[in-house]
């Protein structure tokens, strides 16, 4: 068993060096504030500047792999069952972009058995082709109340749309996440907002609200301005930075993935993604719903 570890932990390694592993959750308090598009657009940002990047889906419907106009037809559970090989679950949605599809996996995490846990990390293990960046698309609905993921990614975005309802629900969930687990730095994403000024306002009331109350330090990640191209390329089932790239959308998506790849990586120990699998697994099993929903 140690010999097994020892080469699962060198597959870990040779897939996400310490030095380029950068790991970033998206959060939501609400449905239809643009979150999966956001992602999906980030990623093919990313891509587009050299990145491979390796998307962990949550969401079944309305998924990143919908926005590329690709269909998820099996899940990571199927591969910690032994039921799939990793690369028949694995989409490739784009040049440098595949997405992982967790939605049931994500939810039974807390409850792995052993041999699904070694099942997970050989999976990911063995995977041919190194990511630089993980984006985590988290469900809002999640039976614990938050993802594990979300709580062991070094970054957490939470997207808020520009209208009241969107912002109170984003606050709601900077404030359940903190006092359950005591997590207190989130940076802040506006969409669908017409102007950089009210974006600007918006993160600025926000945070000042939340360093009142001893929530959370929220920084500001940029805006994606209210732009008719994200409707059409939606059309199109595209991402807009493909379908247009020229439109207001797209320079501000690129403009937000590029900055967040210069965001400093943690400093993680040689075999990156194993630390991290094994901490994802470790908060999963010992998380409490009824705080997490209390808070």
């Amino acid at each position: 068993m140690a010999e097994y570890r020892g080469d699962q932990a060198s597959g870990l390694r040779r897939l996400f060096s310490p030095e380029a592993l950068r790991v970033i959750t998206f959060a939501a308090g609400s449905e239809g504030v643009g979150k999966t598009a956001t992602v999906a657009n980030i990623a093919a940002a990313m891509a587009r500047q050299g990145k491979e990047v390796l998307v962990l889906d949550e969401n079944t419907t309305g998924n990143v792999s919908s926005v590329f106009g690709a269909t998820a037809k099996h899940d990571l559970f199927h591969v910690i069952n032994r039921d799939r090989r990793l690369s028949e679950v694995l989409v490739h949605v784009a040049p440098g972009v595949r997405v992982l599809p967790a939605a049931r996996a994500v939810k039974k995490l807390g409850k792995l058995q052993c041999s699904q846990q070694e099942a997970l990390l050989e999976a990911l293990g063995s995977m041919e082709h190194p990511a630089d960046v993980i984006l985590v698309d988290a469900s809002i609905d999640h039976p614990l109340g938050f993802s594990p993921l979300g709580l062991a990614t070094q970054e957490t975005v939470v997207v808020a749309a520009a209208t009241g309802a969107a912002i109170t629900e984003a606050y709601a969930l900077i404030k359940k996440v903190s006092l359950g687990y005591s997590r207190r730095h989130f940076k802040i994403l506006v969409n669908k907002v017409k102007a950089a000024d009210d974006a600007e306002a918006i993160h600025a009331n926000l945070a000042q609200l939340a360093r009142q109350r001893g929530v959370a330090r929220l920084d500001y990640v940029g805006h994606v301005p209210l732009d008719d191209a994200l409707r059409h390329a939606a059309k199109l089932c595209q991402p807009v930075v493909a379908a247009y790239p020229e439109s207001a959308a797209a320079n501000a998506l690129r403009a937000i993935a590029a900055d967040m790849l210069h965001w400093p990586s943690a400093e993680t120990e040689s075999g990156g993604l194993e630390q991290f699998v094994q901490q994802l697994i470790h908060l999963s099993q010992r998380i409490d719903p009824v705080t997490i929903h209390a808070g």
